[in-house]
């Protein structure tokens, strides 16, 4: 997990792992929201998930609550593919917050998969204090989703 302040007010956090699948079949799955995505997201964290437009990749619409630090936040996001096959973008709606699902191949049956958010955080003592919070917390979140999606995936190629 990197966690590193870009432009002044924005924080960039990711990680990435290895999936156990060939790169297409992984991002079948990531933009398949109602059938696939919503699968990974780890409940401890989300909660209310719901695809309130398209289901399949650009165009499609979540609104969910999100759980963090004793206090739960309603988010509603875009999903855009500026690289279809290869990038989905989630885009937060009222913050502006965009979180990212990068797809590389590794051969023919594996996959890197990189989760990314980039999103506005406060300038001086209170920015400094939530990009180490923040940056913390997203690497749960984002290491949960990673082991979930490489289970899943797994399972599916063996099932």
């Amino acid at each position: 997990m990197n966690a590193k302040l870009l432009n002044g007010n924005t924080l960039h956090a990711e990680s990435s792992a290895e999936v156990g699948a060939a790169a297409h079949e992984v991002y079948r799955f990531l933009a398949d929201y109602p059938n696939g995505h919503l699968r990974i997201v780890p409940p401890q964290y989300f909660a209310n998930l719901k695809v309130e437009e398209g289901g399949y990749g650009e165009g499609t619409v979540l609104d969910f609550d999100m759980r963090a630090f004793g206090s739960t936040q309603h988010a509603r996001v875009r999903v855009s593919e500026p690289e279809p096959g290869r990038r989905l973008i989630e885009t937060e709606q009222r913050t502006g917050a965009v979180t990212s699902f990068n797809i590389e191949p590794l051969g023919t049956e594996r996959s890197r998969v990189t989760i990314a958010i980039d999103m506005p955080v406060r300038a001086g003592l209170l920015g400094w204090i939530e990009r180490l919070v923040t940056g913390s917390y997203f690497r749960r979140v984002f290491s949960a989703e990673l082991v979930r999606l490489d289970s899943v995936m797994t399972a599916r190629l063996v099932g």
